[in-house]
Formats: C-alpha cells, structure tokens, sequence
C-alpha cells in the first residue's frame, strides 16, 4: 500500500513536470525571438518524458531482473534499494527477500542431496541402476566392493558373476528373489530386488543385490549343531548303561569259563565283541559332540609364507605323505592374512592328509598342492589340491555334511568340522575338479 501511495505521487509531480515543460515549449513557439528559450523548453521536455519512461518502466525492469536470475539460476544478484526513492525501497526489498529465499531453499536442498548422497553411498546393500540402454552404473561403495572383478558398463559384462546374476539385472520384476552369484570363483546366494525409479524425464531401473550366503550357512550349521547335540545326547544316554553291563557280562563270563564248554566260549567271545562294539559307538558319539559346538576364533594378522612353511614341515611328518609330492605357492611373498593361524592350520593339514590319501592310491607319481593368492576384493584365496581320483560329481553336495564319509574308516567328522572353521571366519569353502583330474578345495577368507 505504502509502494503505491508513494508511486502514484511520484507519478503525478513527473506528469506535472512534464506538463509545465510542454506549455514552456508551447509558448515559446508563439513568441518570436526565443530560440534559445524553445531549444531548452524542448530539452526539458526530453528529459522529463524521458525521466517518466524510465519512473514507469523501472518495476518492469527490476521483475525482468529477477525472472531472468531465476531462469539462469544465478541467485547472486542483488535487488536491495539503492536511494531511489518513492517507494522503490518496498519493491526492492521485496525482491531482494524473495530472492535470500531461493538461496536458502537452494542451500537446504544441497544439503539434503550431500545427506542423501552420503546415506545411498554408504549404504551396506549394494545398489546398481540399469537405464533403458542396458548400461549399469554401480551407485554406491557396497557395489563397487562387491563388483570389482570386471570391466565395462554393460549388462553382458556382468556374466562373470553368474549368468543367472547378468539376467536378473535386465528383469524389471519388483521383489526379492533369491539368485545364485559367483564371487572369485566362490558361488554364494544373493537377495536381488529390483524397483523402477523415474530420473530426469528417464526411467531406470534400480537393482539391490545382498549376498545372504553367510547368513545361510549359520542357519544350516546351527540346524546341524542342534541335531548333532540332541542325537549324541540321546545316543550316548542309551549306550552308557549298555557299554557298562557289556563289559561286567564279558567280566563274569571270563570267570566262569573254563575253556571246557563250547557253549560258554562262545558265549564269552559273543559277549566281548558286543562291549567292544558298543566302546566304538561311545568313541564315535564322543568324535561328534566336537562338532557340535562353535568353533572361537582368535583373528590376527601374519605373515603367510613362515606359517605355510611350518604347515608344509607338519604335513610332511605324517604318515600319509610318505611318497607324495608337495608343492607350496604363496604369490607374492609378502602376503598377510588375517584368520586365526591354530584353526586355520588344523583345516589346512586335515585337507592335505586326505588329498595325500586320494592321491597315493590311485596315481603313481601322486602329488599335492597348497597355494595363497590375494583376491580383487581384498580377501585371500586358498588351495589344496591332489591328482587323486576326485569326488563324483553326486557327491560334492555332501561331503561337508556331518556323518558323510567315503573312507571306510572315516567318521565324517573332518570337512565337516573344517567347514565350520571356515564359515566361523565368515569365509567360504567349496570343492571342483582339479586341472587334469583329481580334486580342488578352494578356500576364501
């Protein structure tokens, strides 16, 4: 209201101006001998008309201004009053409010893209987006750590993961299902989802990728402990008294044998057999309660090489390695770890025993390898393999399983026990056909 009191009455003394300039000029056209007097009359009258213009079209000019910064996003300028007077003052400031707001407006949405940019980055799920081109943009540190084994933006160059993994990255359904993905050779299960995101003017697709192998096999080993614990329990409940009145029957029946009746020998021998029999249920029972429980493990970081050399001088010690050949690799030399050395050492010798066992009764030069190699995503791969016969393919689904055994003196209590070591490091452990015949463990901590 101020703005247009004070407009107006600057309005009205410029009209006024220009009209007492126009009658100036007017009479001095009427009265000869006034040249000079019309020269400045109509001079006047320029610039009162032109002040006016300039009065009238100043508003005008100013919201020019502030569109144009808007439309450029130049957010600098300035429109605060600069002593023009009549009423300017209101207007400018009013702009110039106008204008601090969208700076303020801009500075909090800056803000909240650097917060939500942080959070998205750091983010522990891995996030991918695919655009309509196929072209794959890993959008945050979880991916580029997950990813890192590759080269190329394609949808086709992510095959090295699984080609399940490559497909369900062109798949637009929304919701979590659960596909197969292959990290350094290691397949694992992964909770993919996928959801259609709008950005400017285009569409993508944004896939979130969880691997849930680790949280897989802690169900799985705790479903076996509890079955182990419950079955050892009840076996060993049973088999105690059985085991104690075995041996005071095979006590009695030695007193009372005189050699002198077949009967009662056989009887005896009968009698014997069955306490050692059941002292062979209670021993394998006793084998099996170890597994049973969590192994602790005591992380540290060491050097590779000496701790490889003592378990090389501890496996050629044993009885299966007498003949055999063994080779040792750690690439490069100076290569760290970081695991607990006694447990890992225990799955490592046992691995070696049995390829030393595979591997010297079915070949004539029978050999076993043990190598250490670092992975793009950081972790250190271990290998142990043979030139045995290997493991049928029907079996190597089972060969980590408690009680599965192919030896005729096994327990099956070994790999079992050294897959729980290793998924207690929240590494993996899997087995494949060694180059040129026999079997590979492959190992990742």
């Amino acid at each position: 209201m101020a703005f247009k009191q004070r407009f107006v009455a600057g309005l009205a003394w410029r009209i006024a101006l220009l009209l007492l300039a126009a009658f100036a000029f007017v009479s001095a056209l009427r009265i000869d001998g006034l040249a000079a007097a019309r020269l400045l009359a109509g001079l006047a009258c320029l610039a009162t008309i032109a002040g006016l213009w300039r009065y009238v079209q100043r508003t005008n000019i100013e919201l020019a201004r502030f569109v144009e910064a808007i439309r450029f996003g130049d957010f600098s300028q300035s429109f605060s009053e600069r002593g023009e007077g009549s009423g300017f003052a209101e207007i400018g400031e009013a702009l110039e409010q106008g204008m601090q707001r969208l700076r303020e407006e801009r500075r909090r949405l800056t803000d909240a893209n650097r917060f939500y940019e942080a959070v998205l980055d750091d983010a522990p799920i891995a996030l991918l987006t695919v655009d309509g081109d196929g072209r794959v943009e890993l959008a945050n540190k979880a991916a580029r750590r997950l990813f890192a084994r590759h080269s190329g933006v394609r949808i086709e160059d992510f095959t090295i993961y699984g080609t399940s993994f490559a497909q369900s990255l062109s798949d637009t359904a929304i919701g979590p299902r659960l596909v197969p993905l292959v990290i350094d050779a290691m397949p694992q299960a992964a909770m993919v989802s996928s959801a259609t995101v709008h950005r400017l003017g285009g569409v993508v697709h944004a896939v979130a990728v969880q691997p849930i192998q680790s949280e897989l096999n802690a169900v799985e080993l705790a479903a076996q402990s509890d079955l182990v614990r419950v079955l050892t329990h009840e076996v060993m409940n049973s088999m105690t008294p059985v085991t104690s009145l075995a041996h005071t029957a095979a006590e009695l029946m030695g007193r009372v044998d005189a050699s002198a009746d077949p009967a009662i020998a056989d009887a005896r021998a009968a009698v014997e057999t069955l306490a050692r029999r059941a002292d062979g249920v209670m021993h394998f029972v006793q084998s099996y309660r170890q597994i049973s429980r969590s192994p602790q493990v005591r992380r540290r970081i060491f050097p590779v090489l000496g701790w490889a050399r003592e378990i090389e001088a501890l496996f050629r010690a044993s009885e299966p390695a007498e003949g055999v050949r063994f080779t040792l690799s750690v690439e490069p030399e100076d290569l760290q770890i970081e695991a607990d050395p006694d447990l890992l050492s225990q799955v490592l010798i046992n691995l070696l025993r049995n390829a030393a066992e595979a591997a010297a009764g079915h070949s004539d030069a029978p050999t076993v390898s043990l190598g250490f190699a670092p992975t793009r995503g950081g972790r250190t791969r271990i290998e142990v393999a043979d030139n045995g016969p290997g493991i049928p393919p029907a079996l190597v689904r089972d060969i980590f399983l408690p009680f599965f055994t192919t030896k005729a003196k096994g327990t099956g209590v070994g790999l079992s026990l050294a897959r729980q070591i290793v998924l207690a490091h929240r590494g993996s452990i899997s087995l494949e056909p060694a180059e040129g015949g026999g079997a590979l463990f492959r190992i990742l901590i």
